[in-house]
């Protein structure tokens, strides 16, 4: 039966459920539309700033909502909320999903099966729009999970917006499918490499949901 996620503490704002690592964007923006509001019956000033900082920090309440999910049953499901790109064999044999995310979608990053993290790798590099081939030399994080298929490796990429990829969870982790693993701050793109053998269920321009799209044919 599907099951529900619990994870670890995270920021929260007025009941809003928010994703960890969201507090030093969402607090200076939030406390700014705070003061201006208080302040713009009697300052013009105030005023003119009351209205882009309120829509600025509604924005930032939206981009970092962190909503609890129902977890599909299958080997494999989306590690990420956004829009299949592309999907391509690899010389090795195995299959690469990549998943846009925009600045619109949930960025909470979730694990594809269980298994053991057994690797977390950082790797600096430009910050080009996700969509161009270039951002291949984007700044990432690279994981490897344990798992009863095998080595299962997932990439996490910044693009032109996101700067800062906020894994969760260190090396050595033992994860249940669809644990919070990581966050990329205003979105950007998810590869997904799945192992000789595995057909993939889903298609080019089709939306995937963290946690809940399957991406394996069973």
């Amino acid at each position: 039966m599907p099951h529900s996620q619990t994870s670890a503490p995270r920021d929260s704002l007025a009941g809003v459920r928010l994703a960890r690592g969201a507090s030093p964007w969402l607090l200076p923006t939030v406390a700014t539309a705070a003061v201006s509001l208080l302040r713009a019956r009697r300052s013009g000033a105030a005023k003119a700033v009351a209205v882009p900082a309120t829509a600025l920090a509604a924005g930032m309440l939206w981009f970092f909502r962190d909503p609890e999910r129902e977890i599909a049953q299958g080997r494999v499901i989306s590690p990420a909320d956004g829009v299949v790109q592309s999907i391509m064999p690899w010389k090795d044999g195995r299959t690469r999903v990549a998943i846009f995310m925009s600045p619109l979608n949930v960025h909470v990053n979730r694990a594809p099966l269980s298994g053991t993290v057994t690797s977390v790798e950082h790797v600096p590099g430009g910050f080009v729009p996700a969509f161009n081939k270039e951002s291949e030399n984007n700044e990432r994080v690279v994981w490897h999970f344990d798992t009863e298929l095998g080595d299962i490796e997932m990439i996490q990429i910044a693009g032109a917006v996101a700067r800062r990829i906020v894994p969760y969870v260190p090396q050595g982790t033992k994860v249940e499918q669809g644990e919070r693993i990581g966050l990329i701050r205003f979105g950007s793109r998810v590869d997904l490499y799945l192992p000789e053998g595995v057909e993939v269920a889903v298609e080019v321009g089709q939306k995937t949901v963290a946690g809940v799209t399957r991406i394996d044919r069973g």
